[in-house]
């Protein structure tokens, strides 16, 4: 039996623990606030902010973990290396950790090292930078803060008008202590997926069936896969998948994010890659394939064979979000779902609901040659019936 050490203990950290408790493992689940999801199903908790170098190490060194899993972008990341050299396995890897968790170093790995195709790009750390940066890559641009998550802080900007309101947004939606944004040419893509890739510390490298979603506000809303594309689409993803996994180092699942277009002269474009389950992922809670992502991650990081990942149905998932502010949050329209026909609910259990929070997810599945346009309809649908009250 292994102790792992969760930082962060969001809804994927949740899934991330049941796969871990299958498998006979002890999980001390941490977080900034208590009775965070993952803290409901782990063996321990703690309660601390993960920006704090000693009280991270202080946490460390209490329960003197096997392996430590980041769940999330705000944490002392330098600290992590100091992990190692103690002789405890990060996930995916200290150097893994440190690039991901900031959108600078992970453009500057793919694009400027590894020769990754990407959308042009800028940085600011102040409005008059910001401006500057605008102005060379053009109208329209995203800009987003260089560390945030699940698209808190990101614009789409129109023209020089809107800058101010998305620097504002930008500071206001950064996590850490990092006060910087990237600038980024908006692309005209036909789609965008997450290609989840799973490294192993012994096997090949294997990726899932590509993921397409839809965002709102750089935020996930739904999900689908598998996603149709051409064969030189989704072997160029995995290519690039593959070159930036590999050059990060480690073993566990990531969530890696591109944007595809159908035209050949712009093709497959590298955007972004987190080092842990992905919320897009969620889908394969429906039995999409023949292990979810969180049990794919579960047994990366524990070093546990992965003979094959087999897309055995179609499935897509919608989000739950609250529409009010409540500290003690309830639920209707739960009955509803329930008697869908292969559909799954996931109501995260998070101790307050906010406007915009995510709160659940539901996640319906389909054979193989059914139609994924009817199957994304009835679950959006369903999800519009579940209520936070």
């Amino acid at each position: 039996m292994k102790k792992i050490l969760l930082l962060g203990s969001g809804e994927l950290g949740k899934e991330f623990v049941i796969a871990c408790k299958r498998k006979g493992q002890y999980v001390v689940a941490c977080d900034k606030y208590a009775n965070a999801p993952a803290m409901q199903v782990a063996d321990e908790c703690e309660v601390f902010n993960m920006l704090n170098g000693d009280a991270l190490m202080a946490a460390v060194r209490k329960h003197r973990p096997d392996i430590i899993v980041p769940e999330i972008e705000a944490i002392r990341t330098e600290r992590l290396f100091d992990c190692e050299q103690m002789g405890i396995q990060v996930v995916p890897s200290a150097r893994a950790v440190n690039f991901t968790m900031n959108r600078k170093a992970i453009r500057e790995l793919a694009h400027t090292e590894l020769g990754i195709k990407t959308a042009n790009y800028r940085y600011a750390t102040s409005f008059e930078e910001l401006q500057q940066a605008a102005g060379m890559i053009g109208f329209p641009c995203i800009i987003k803060p260089l560390m945030s998550s699940s698209g808190h802080g990101q614009s789409k900007v129109d023209s020089a008008d809107e800058l101010q309101a998305a620097w504002d947004a930008a500071c206001a939606g950064a996590r850490g202590d990092i006060m910087e944004v990237i600038v980024e040419q908006f692309i005209p893509f036909d789609f965008e997926i997450t290609m989840l890739t799973v490294t192993q510390q012994h096997g090949p490298t294997l990726f899932c069936s590509p993921i397409g979603h839809v965002q709102k506000g750089g935020d996930y809303r739904e999900s689908f896969q598998p996603m149709a594309m051409q064969d030189w689409q989704l072997e160029e993803a995995k290519r690039m998948a593959g070159a930036v996994t590999e050059a990060l180092t480690g073993a566990g699942i990531w969530g890696v994010e591109f944007f595809i277009s159908n035209d050949p002269k712009v093709g497959v474009l590298f955007s972004e890659l987190s080092p842990r389950p992905h919320d897009t992922g969620m889908v394969t809670l429906g039995h999409t394939q023949n292990l979810s992502e969180f049990e794919l991650h579960a047994r990366a990081v524990l070093g546990l064979p992965i003979p094959e990942i087999v897309q055995e149905c179609q499935g897509a998932s919608a989000v739950i979000l609250s529409e009010i502010e409540t500290s003690a949050p309830d639920y209707q329209g739960l009955e509803e779902v329930c008697a869908a026909t292969r559909t799954r609910l996931r109501i995260f259990g998070k101790p307050e609901a906010h406007v915009g929070r995510r709160m659940g997810v539901v996640v319906c599945y389909d054979s193989l040659n059914a139609s994924q346009e009817e199957l994304r309809r009835k679950c959006k649908t369903l999800a519009s019936k579940v209520k936070v009250i």
